[in-house]
Order: C-alpha cells, then sequence, then structure tokens
C-alpha cells in the first residue's frame, strides 16, 4: 500500500502554477483506492490550490479535523461547496470556544480563533460528522489518534490560548487536538495539524497505539514557533533519538524553527509549503 501526501494549504508556497499561501494547514493524503484530507486551512483557497494542482477536490472520502481553530476549519464551507456531503472525522470538543490573545487582536484583548461556522450551517452543507474522542481505524494502516495524553514535563500549552468558562477565560488544554498516524511499510507517518498536545507526546501515543516503534517520517504543524527554549531543545534532542527519514514542519512551527530544524536534520528535512508532494 502507497501513499502520496500533497500539501494543499500552507503559509508558504514551494511551486509555481498558480498556488496561492494563506495562514493555515490543509494536506491530502491519497492511498490510491481512498483519499483523505486533513483540514481545510483558513480562507478557502483549499479549492483554488486544488484546482492548479491537478487534484478534484470532489474525489476526496473523508475529512479529519485536527482541532477547532480558524486556520484549520476556516475553508471548510469552500470545500463543501466543491464537494457536497462528506464524513468528517472530529474530537467532540472541535467547536469549544477557543479563543486567544496577542494574535490579530490588540494587547490584552480576547479574539476568537475558533470555528467560524456553526455546526448547524456545516451539516446543511454536507458535513455528516463522527465525533472520536478515542484511538480508532479509519481505513487499514491509517489511525485518528483521539484525545492524545499529555505526559511530558516540557511540553507546555500556548499560554495566550484560552477559552471560554462561562463569563471567565481560562487556558484551553485543547483536548481536541489530534492527529493521524499511518502504519507503513518503514514505520509510522505522522500527521500533525498543530500539534497543540505536544510533539513528543504525539508520537509516544502514536507508538502505544500502534504497537509499532519505528517512526518513520512527521509531517505538518508542530507549533515549536512560540514554545518555550527548554521545550525546542528537549524535542530536538528527542528527534534525534528516532533516526526519522523525513522530517517536513510546516505552519505553526515557525520560519525561525524550520530553519533551525533543517540544520539539525540537513539530510531529513522537506520544507513543506503548498505544493510539496511526499510519497511513502
Amino acid at each position: 500500500m502507497s501513499l502520496k501526501v500533497t500539501i494543499l494549504v500552507e503559509n508558504t508556497v514551494g511551486v509555481t502554477n498558480g498556488v496561492v499561501a494563506e495562514w493555515g494547514l490543509s494536506m491530502l493524503l491519497d492511498f490510491g483506492d481512498e483519499r483523505i484530507l486533513l483540514d481545510t486551512g483558513e480562507q478557502g483557497n483549499i479549492v483554488k490550490n486544488a484546482r492548479a494542482l491537478g487534484i478534484d477536490l470532489r474525489q476526496v472520502d473523508k475529512l479529519v479535523l485536527s482541532h477547532g481553530h480558524y486556520d484549520h476549519t476556516g475553508g471548510l464551507m469552500e470545500f463543501l461547496k466543491s464537494k457536497g456531503a462528506i464524513l468528517v472525522y472530529a474530537h467532540p470538543n472541535l467547536f469549544m470556544s477557543h479563543y486567544g490573545s496577542g494574535f490579530s487582536s490588540g494587547p490584552g484583548e480576547q479574539h476568537y480563533l475558533g470555528v467560524p461556522f456553526r455546526q448547524e450551517q456545516l451539516e446543511s452543507a454536507g458535513s455528516n460528522f463522527i465525533w472520536q474522542r478515542d484511538p480508532v481505524k479509519i481505513r487499514p494502516g491509517l489511525w485518528l489518534s483521539g484525545e492524545v495524553p499529555r505526559k511530558t514535563d516540557f511540553e507546555r500549552i500556548d499560554e495566550r490560548l484560552v477559552r471560554k468558562d462561562g463569563s471567565q477565560f481560562v487556558q484551553d488544554l485543547l483536548p481536541d487536538d489530534v492527529s493521524l498516524f499511518y502504519e507503513s511499510d518503514k514505520g509510522l507517518v505522522i500527521f500533525f495539524g498543530c500539534a497543540h498536545a505536544g510533539l513528543v507526546n504525539i508520537i509516544e501515543h502514536a507508538k502505544k497505539v500502534t504497537g509499532i516503534d519505528k517512526v518513520r517520517a512527521i509531517i505538518g504543524g508542530t507549533h515549536l514557533g512560540p514554545a518555550s527554549p527548554e521545550q525546542k531543545e528537549k524535542t530536538i534532542a528527542y528527534l534525534k533519538t528516532l533516526n526519522l527519514e523525513v522530517i517536513a514542519p510546516n505552519h505553526c512551527t515557525g520560519l525561525q524553527m524550520a530553519s533551525r530544524l533543517s540544520l539539525e536534520f540537513p539530510a531529513q528535512f522537506k520544507w513543506a509549503s503548498a505544493g510539496l508532494t511526499l510519497e511513502f
């Protein structure tokens, strides 16, 4: 079984054929007999980019939403206009009231960062939500992580991220942060949306869920950009123990941290910009 991965939406562009950048992330996993989309980006350019890359979104069979932030769900309505009815896998807290400060709002202001559509809107447009809190195989060899246990002592949720609890704002632990684990013939290929649960936590969870210790590749947002220096250094040290074949971080990894990873892992690193394809 082979897998072709295409980055449809990302902050940067790596090709010159009409693909455009936007803040957000979307990846297409094409298994030949089935196509699974992970996230939809922020603004709806997923449709334009797919067309530019020769990809027919009507052929997508399932959608996975990694978490309920706008930059991973904002393209949903445009995608649904192209696709129509589709199974959508997500954590039951997807529509939690996600907020944050210091993003596009002023100092001290809390800005809504959640899904920019109501659940009823998305269901009317074709979303058939499958709420999944526990790990589950959504096709042979591909796991949805379910809720990821937080076990490391150095991976912490971005303190700027909060949620509404009544009239108060409290730290948002983002329980809805999920990932995908693909059991390739040479080890696990792990796909992150933003890895809010912690990159190391997610990888260790993947090993436990699948029973496979060998990790072949990691792809997607790592949220190491705003992480503490301690978290960055300990994560890099951990990654060096894995003997990875491919490291393809993007989105919330940040260009500075991505550049650092390119220096630490020169043979394995890939710039995972919109338009990139990888095969496993």
